[in-house]
This record gives C-alpha cells, sequence and structure tokens, in this order.
C-alpha cells in the first residue's frame, strides 16, 4: 500500500478509534461491562468495514479511474446497508448492550466519514500528471503569421 494510502487510513482510523474509546468509556458508565462491550464491538466493526472499503476504493481508483466515482457510491451503500444487517442481527443480543453498540456503531461511522473527507481535502494528490524532465519542448503546429 503506498505511503499516501496508509496516511489516509491512519487520518480516519486514528480518530475513529478516539470516538471509540470514548463511546466504551460513556457506555460503561451508563450500561456498564456490557455497555462498553457493545461499544468496543461496534467500533471495531466500523473500523473493519470502512477501512477495507477503503482500501478496495483505493485500489480500483488506481486501476480503473473511470469506475471510481461509482464505485465509491456503490461501496458506501453496501457498507450502510452492511451496518445496517449488524444493527438488525443484534438487537436482541445478550452478550453486549445493543443500544451502546447501535449508537457506537452510527457515531463512529459519522466520525469515519468526516475524518475520510478532512484527510482527503489536506491530501496533496495530483490530478494532473506532470511533465517529463526530458527537456523537450512541445513542437509548434499552429501556422505562424
Amino acid at each position: 500500500m503506498p505511503s499516501n494510502d496508509v496516511r489516509t487510513l491512519l487520518q480516519t482510523a486514528v480518530p475513529t478509534a478516539v470516538a471509540g474509546a470514548v463511546a466504551a468509556a460513556i457506555s460503561g458508565v451508563v450500561a456498564g461491562g456490557k455497555g462498553a462491550l457493545g461499544a468496543v464491538v461496534g467500533t471495531v466493526v466500523v473500523i473493519l468495514f470502512m477501512g477495507v472499503g477503503l482500501v478496495v476504493l483505493q485500489r480500483t481508483a488506481k486501476s480503473f479511474p473511470q469506475l471510481f466515482q461509482a464505485m465509491g457510491l456503490m461501496l458506501y451503500t453496501a457498507q450502510l446497508l452492511l451496518l445496517f444487517i449488524f444493527v438488525a442481527a443484534f438487537k436482541n443480543t445478550t452478550m453486549f448492550n445493543p443500544k451502546a453498540f447501535a449508537i457506537t456503531l452510527v457515531a463512529t461511522t459519522l466520525v469515519w466519514i468526516a475524518a475520510q473527507a478532512r484527510a482527503h481535502m489536506k491530501a496533496k494528490i495530483l490530478y494532473v500528471e506532470p511533465e517529463s524532465d526530458k527537456g523537450e519542448k512541445p513542437k509548434d503546429t499552429g501556422s505562424k503569421p
């Protein structure tokens, strides 16, 4: 993975993990150990889903740049649907507090998206290929007066 991709992944995963730690602390105080566990599980699910999605999207952008926008929209739709499925699947669990899980899932997803937008805006990515350094000047094909 190129260093720019790793930097983007870190700039999104670290704030999400911090938000998850805060959510786990708050859930632990409000709902006890099961609340903290639900918040930790929610944070891990978001970091895994969104991290894998970011890696897939970056590889798509490098391999098939013409599909980048469509792939991004499809990927985010699929991720949100999968997160809703996770909430629905664990809504009656007794292993952890499902309310803490769901709230943390939504909160950390929003933090991830905001951090990803910020990382993308701060990234210095060239959108035009620089000319080669061979020193060749373009030929004048126009007519001279």
